[in-house]
């Protein structure tokens, strides 16, 4: 979401300091194509990272090493090259609220990139979960162990019934309606975290901890779930490069599960 932003040339680029024209997206994967003098890589290596402004490209030049990850095997591209966002950001998120068996936590967006992975990272906690998402979603997330419940009107009557012990932690992926809704649901403002709306996060005293602070490496655990089928992190459309804006258009209509995808093909 953060590249439709972006491309919009709007607040979003203005705060990441850019101006037209430029470059785009900042996730990727790949094959090693050349290597530098001193890189403790070869030619052929399967890697994957995040390079903000340049990942949208056929060949990207990576000049700090600590940014790329080594693909595991079994992990296809187009999985690895989704996940220095989305996941670094569900890694931080999850983490921050130190999780427990004896919490119950709900996330927002759970049908999302970032939602769906800190569900089950949520989930491996012992945590019992409570996903937020559109009802055509909702048995994918059943299949994943959580408990899914619509958005919209009467949303808090909904997580009484499925939680009739109550929530004890949040983590928002949406906006500033879910941390109020946390508040309404009795959570402390001290296990509300928002990767989505720092402000609203900053208003109530809660948390906003995500991808920022994480390091490349702190997902390379999570891409080994993955590639072992732990973990699932769907792909709901591929595009080819040369259909960039339809890419961004699709994004911005919503609906999907999991992520959207540029391939060179």
């Amino acid at each position: 979401p953060v590249d439709a932003k972006i491309a919009s040339g709007g607040p979003t680029a203005e705060r990441f300091g850019v101006l037209p024209p430029f470059g785009n997206g900042n996730d990727f994967a790949g094959t090693i194509d050349e290597v530098g003098e001193g890189a403790a890589w070869s030619i052929g290596d399967r890697v994957y990272g995040g390079a903000r402004f340049f990942a949208q490209a056929d060949f990207i030049v990576i000049d700090d090493l600590t940014t790329l990850n080594r693909t595991p095997d079994g992990l296809p591209d187009e999985v690895a090259g989704s996940l220095d966002i989305a996941g670094r950001t569900a890694v931080a998120g999850v983490a921050a609220l130190q999780l427990s068996p004896k919490d119950t936590v709900l996330v927002s967006a759970a049908a999302g990139g970032v939602g769906i992975l800190a569900a089950q990272i949520a989930r491996r906690t012992g945590a019992r979960v409570v996903a937020v998402a559109s009802r055509p979603h909702h048995e994918e997330l059943r299949s994943l162990d959580v408990v899914p419940v619509a958005y919209g009107r009467g949303i808090k009557e909904s997580i009484s019934k499925v939680a009739p012990s109550g929530v004890t932690a949040v983590l928002d992926c949406h906006g500033a309606e879910y941390v109020e809704l946390g508040l309404r649901l009795g959570v402390s403002a001290s296990r509300i975290n928002s990767v989505a709306d720092r402000v609203a996060a900053a208003a109530i005293g809660g948390l906003s901890v995500g991808r920022a602070s994480t390091s490349t490496s702190a997902i390379r655990p999570l891409a080994e779930l993955i590639a072992a089928q732990s973990i699932v992190l769907p792909i709901a459309e591929t595009y080819p490069i040369s259909m960039v804006a339809d890419a961004y258009q699709r994004l911005e209509r919503g609906g999907r599960l999991g992520k959207i995808v540029l391939t060179l093909n």
